[in-house]
């Protein structure tokens, strides 16, 4: 017992047998060797492809929506009025809370 204690100490595996005599040992080493490649494949599609696929996506995001509220503010200024058309907020009684939803926004909404 004080060797076995003395070799997990020093890092020596004394419960297991060597690649070549045990067959799942065998099997498990193939199998690390063969997974090597493909992880640093994966790897490297993931920081020279995803990232800057994610941060181009994000740039374009980001411009668009830029743009769209460049556009919000310039409609607001000319002082377009939206067209209040007679089949939109179809109401038979009022919310408790009044006469908007619980999500209206007046500066978006009609």
């Amino acid at each position: 017992m004080a060797s076995r204690i003395a070799q997990a100490a020093k890092g020596i595996r004394f419960a297991s047998s060597a690649p070549s005599s045990n067959p799942w040992l065998a099997e498990r080493a193939a199998v690390k060797e063969h997974a090597g490649p493909a992880t640093e494949t994966w790897r490297k599609i993931s920081i020279y492809v995803c990232i800057p696929a994610v941060l181009l996506s994000s740039a374009n995001a980001y411009s668009l929506w830029a743009k769209h509220q460049a556009h919000l503010e310039h409609e607001r200024h000319e002082g377009h009025e939206a067209v209040k058309y007679p089949y939109m907020r179809l109401r038979t009684k009022a919310f408790p809370w009044g006469d908007n939803s619980l999500f209206f926004n007046p500066e978006v909404n009609m």
